[in-house]
């Protein structure tokens, strides 16, 4: 799912729906359909019974992307022509039709606010969170650099914050004068000090506009759930817009969100159902990394800076295709080839998106551990130090993971590759040095996005939340 996606051999195939004969297949009526939109690969995922307290999951079609041939259609038709084969159908229709998508860029975002540590890193959080692609985060006023680097991202969406509510309010209004002067034309979401909204409101008058709760309305404090919301809807506003999704609603009936969005929706399902987890996707380009726990009270009394209780987090120096080498460059490309009895100038030669030889799924194994075990590292919390005249004093830095009791593998490296067993059961244990606020490795169960949807149920729980988390259960073999 994440870096376009890393197909691994998605499922062609799937049980035969419940309470269903072999003969209705001839003509076959599904109740659901969710297409995942990605940059390379549409895949089509079918959904039945979904009114039923016995909702079930048909099968995946899959095809090339279309829309760099200006028309998603294509493709989109095409991954439904393929879940018919798949099916066995003579005919397929459906009564609902959702979607997430990475393609055409994804949602490009930048975000602006006033103190890095303070209201753009609640700014960061919400765009994360809502499947952001995050291109620059700046802090202050924005300096003419700035301003050009935009020009040059050409984001899909702006968010513009400062200020806690009754606060600060020059520096954000600053900054929407700056952005409004590039006349860009994009979509602007202000979720900064409250007295500034009818100011804000008049400077971006004529551009399409939306205003969210501040994301950082006191100090220490995170409000990022109803700026996530808004980014979704804003992204469903206008991602029909983007070359090549212009025709998208022909086909496609309901919601349309980012595609790491659905992701983390559907691990809020998740959680909703079984407690603290962490979902981990590493992908042919990035490593996506979900995590849903409120932590532990301990750690809170200590910590220096709050969380959100849902935190994203994504690593684009770490993938198994398009940063293959990047990644073995970090691991030690001399080292990594002798490990495998390889020569390290042929390492890659010949190697491929989805590993077909011996050779490449060794190679690729040990990379996409590394990816995980990385941005893992990344995304946990640590435990500080500082000294002073009463010695010793501890205190926490960043995302407490200690009460996770769940670590969900999704993404097509962690739910494809023969060794995908053994790579999450060292992840369980990456906490050896015991400065990372990670749970012990005997505390952690291990799960599998068998169906690789977790994207699916993440967008269908929108609409039909019951089928979803049932759905999400037998996914998950719960």
């Amino acid at each position: 799912m994440s870096g376009g996606g890393l197909p691994f051999g998605r499922l062609e195939k799937a049980a035969r729906p419940v309470g269903r004969h072999l003969e209705v297949y001839k003509d076959l009526n599904i109740d659901v359909l969710v297409a995942e939109i990605g940059s390379t690969t549409t895949v089509v995922n079918a959904f039945d019974n979904i009114n039923s307290p016995a909702p079930a999951f048909l099968g995946q079609g899959q095809a090339p992307t279309s829309v760099l041939d200006g028309d998603v259609r294509i493709g989109l038709s095409q991954a439904v022509e393929s879940l018919r084969r798949n099916l066995g159908a003579d005919t397929l229709t459906y009564g609902t039709m959702l979607a997430t998508s990475s393609a055409a860029g994804g949602l490009r975002m930048t975000v602006h606010g006033l103190v890095y540590d303070m209201t753009v890193k609640a700014a960061r959080e919400a765009a994360l969170g809502a499947g952001a692609n995050l291109h620059l985060a700046t802090a202050g006023i924005l300096q003419e650099e700035d301003l050009e680097d935009i020009r040059d991202i050409q984001p899909n969406l702006i968010l513009l914050a400062g200020g806690t509510d009754y606060g600060e309010r020059k520096t954000v209004l600053e900054n929407a004068k700056l952005l409004r002067s590039l006349d860009l034309n994009v979509p602007v979401v202000y979720a900064g000090n409250v007295q500034n909204h009818n100011q804000v409101k008049k400077i971006f008058a004529g551009t399409p506009f939306y205003i969210a709760e501040n994301v950082y309305p006191r100090l220490d404090e995170l409000n990022i759930e109803p700026t996530r919301r808004i980014i979704h809807q804003v992204f469903e506003e206008h991602i029909t817009k983007a070359p090549g999704m212009q025709d998208v609603r022909e086909m496609v009936t309901g919601s349309i969100m980012p595609t790491p969005g659905a992701v983390m929706e559907c691990a809020k399902l998740l959680y909703s159902e079984i407690g603290d987890l962490l979902v981990l996707d590493v992908g042919g380009a990035t490593t996506d990394i979900h995590s849903v726990t409120e932590g532990s009270e301990e750690i809170a009394a200590i910590q220096i800076t709050p969380e959100p209780m849902a935190k994203r987090t994504v690593e684009g120096d770490l993938g198994v295709f398009v940063n293959a080498k990047v990644v073995a460059g970090q691991m030690g490309l001399e080292k990594l080839a002798k490990e495998l009895g390889r020569e390290a100038a042929t390492l890659f030669d010949g190697y491929k998106a989805i590993p077909d030889t011996d050779e490449q799924v060794a190679l690729t194994e040990r990379l996409a551990y590394y990816a995980a075990a990385t941005a893992l590292e990344r995304h946990c919390g640590k435990f500080r130090y500082t000294y002073g005249s009463n010695g010793r004093v501890t205190y926490a830095d960043g995302k407490d993971l200690t009460k996770i009791r769940y670590l969900v593998a999704t993404g097509g490296a962690l739910t494809r590759l023969p060794g995908r067993a053994a790579i999450m059961e060292r992840l369980r244990g990456i906490n050896e040095s015991k400065k990372l606020l990670y749970p012990k490795a005997e505390a952690i169960a291990l799960l599998e996005d068998r169906w690789y949807c977790m994207a699916s149920l993440g967008v269908l729980s929108r609409d039909f939340p019951e089928a979803a988390a049932a759905l999400l259960k037998q996914n998950l073999s719960l």
